[in-house]
């Protein structure tokens, strides 16, 4: 029985250790969190209490505990260390360290889609704000950073000089990134998953996102996959993506890609050389048999670049069904009470249902994930059904403060949704 090491144990990691044990492996867990708050911990054959940025102690105990494979898999922080520990280890790694630097430095990946064709939003300079040559609205975020935090949107030369502080102190290398604002663009997540070479399509999504007032702008509240504008993206932008990604040299993972839809461009602003989080892909592999996640684990413990559990092609389309990813954020608080996640999860809809905070739980004022509680990924027969299946989750779920005040904030409402099969943005 061959150990895989996975580094990271949130819920969206359940999926990978039962893919290992289902492919008869011996599952390690790793990360500083306590069993009971790393919910992957719970189901592994084992987990250890080291920090998945400790590259030196990570190292010592696989070579100690003889593992024979290391996955990471959508959590931004392990990206870096995951490639050093293979290295380190001579085990598969299906990146370079050149190739993770241009999926996860923004400014970096921003300079390589230029030089191969493919849009990304416009930039700013601080000296460009000083000399008053700055469009407004502007987001300030910083240029290495995680889950939208230290993201700010300015309305002038004061607030970005404010926001640039916040920024700075989150990113990993203490610089910033200042850009358009793309107020009534459609935000949109894409995903590749390439195998010998061949990037294939297996996720495109539109993003609603929460509201401003609610200090959620950044946040995703739900998505819709496939994208409306999918068949459009296919055609004219896709060709120079794929040919992007291509040029890395990449012979097997995922590339994740976030991104504004203007006028039939796409402008890109975020990368990853990850699989995306939430669980869309285990309602394709329901759909179209495509298994993304023994992918992952055959590479982790062969190296083996050509294997396909399932055909990759088209399963982005999800077999003509709708698939509806929809999050559930709450306002900074103590949580009094918490229901209605059975009734939600037990919906014939429904194949995937996450709770990440419970009753007697501190939701903090972050802006960003954090303050995210729930996420459901349902399955929908067409866009139409949407409103119906999103009335049904507010009305099941009641989260509530001490005083017995509603907690929900950013709820996604049927005028907010029309856009997804009128093809106007509310």
């Amino acid at each position: 029985m061959k150990k895989l090491l996975i580094l990271a144990g949130a819920d969206v990691h359940i999926k990978v250790v039962h893919a290992a044990k289902n492919l008869g492996v011996y599952t390690i867990v790793t990360d500083y969190l306590a069993v009971e708050d790393s919910p992957a911990k719970k189901i592994a054959d084992e987990y250890w209490m080291l920090d998945i940025k400790d590259v030196d102690g990570i190292v010592q105990k696989c070579k100690e505990e003889q593992v024979d494979g290391v996955i990471t898999f959508c959590i931004d922080p392990a990206q870096i260390p995951y490639q050093r520990i293979c290295e380190r280890l001579g085990v598969p790694c299906y990146g370079t360290k050149c190739q993770f630097e241009i999926l996860t430095q923004k400014r970096l990946f921003k300079s390589y889609c230029k030089k191969h064709g493919v849009d990304v939003v416009h930039e700013y300079t601080l000296d460009d704000v000083e000399k008053d040559m700055v469009s407004y609205p502007v987001l300030v975020k910083p240029s290495e950073s995680r889950g939208s935090r230290g993201q700010t949107v300015c309305a002038s030369k004061d607030e970005v000089y404010a926001a640039a502080k916040i920024a700075a102190a989150e990113s990993g290398d203490g610089e910033i990134i200042i850009e358009q604002y793309m107020t009534g663009c459609q935000d949109m997540s894409f995903a590749y998953m390439v195998i010998d070479s061949v990037p294939y399509l297996v996720k495109i999504g539109d993003r609603y996102l929460g509201k401003a007032v609610d200090n959620l702008e950044r946040q995703q509240m739900a998505t819709i996959l496939p994208s409306r504008h999918a068949a459009q993206y296919i055609k004219d932008v896709q060709p120079s993506v794929v040919k992007m990604i291509q040029s890395m040299g990449i012979r097997f993972g995922a590339v994740f890609l976030q991104g504004f839809w203007k006028n039939g461009h796409v402008y890109m602003y975020d990368p990853g050389f990850r699989f995306p989080g939430s669980d869309f892909d285990v309602l394709q592999k329901e759909l179209t048999g495509f298994d993304a996640m023994s992918a992952f684990v055959n590479f982790a413990l062969t190296g083996d670049v050509k294997s396909q559990f399932g055909n990759p092609n088209g399963v982005y389309e999800y077999a003509g069904h709708i698939c509806m990813i929809l999050s559930i954020s709450v306002r900074a608080g103590k949580i009094a009470e918490f229901s209605g996640m059975e009734t939600v999860a037990k919906d014939a809809r429904v194949f995937s249902a996450s709770q990440r905070y419970k009753a007697g739980d501190e939701v903090p004022d972050s802006g960003d994930v954090k303050q995210r509680v729930a996420e459901f990924v349902a399955c929908l027969p067409d866009r139409h059904s949407v409103s119906e299946f999103i009335r049904f989750v507010y009305e099941s779920i009641k989260i509530s403060d001490d005083n017995g005040n509603d907690m929900i904030v950013s709820r996604v409402t049927d005028a907010n949704i029309q856009y997804i099969y009128r093809g106007t943005v509310v």
